[in-house]
């Protein structure tokens, strides 16, 4: 009996800047509304890893004359829409904290 093995899949983002970012894409979803993906970065250096908050990045697919794009979604209900059906659908294996901004506030004043 052969094992299931896990391959993430990897995703590499440039930004408006031309950095490159790359994340694990967790899950995608499509509604009524468009196609969405949850991300969560990844890193090369295990510093970089220990200091990241563990933020679920959602963004929304779109298509333009076949080339693929990831865009932040603009609307907040749509984004909250979207971000309880990611959050709903990935509580078992992730653990959300509904405190995410207080935290994220506390690490930049430790790096003060």
């Amino acid at each position: 009996m052969m094992q299931d093995e896990y391959n993430p899949d990897i995703v590499s983002v440039v930004d408006e800047d031309g950095k490159e970012h790359v994340f694990e894409e967790l899950d995608r979803i499509e509604t009524d509304k468009g196609k969405y993906v949850a991300l969560i970065p990844l890193y090369n250096d295990a510093e970089q890893m220990l200091e990241d908050i563990g933020e679920l990045i959602i963004l929304k697919v779109e298509d333009e004359d076949g080339e693929i794009y990831l865009s932040p979604i603009e609307d907040e209900k749509e984004f909250n829409e979207i971000g309880q059906l990611f959050e709903d659908r990935l509580s078992e294996a992730f653990e959300f904290d509904e405190n995410k901004e207080e935290d994220k506030e506390d690490k930049e004043k430790e790096k003060e």
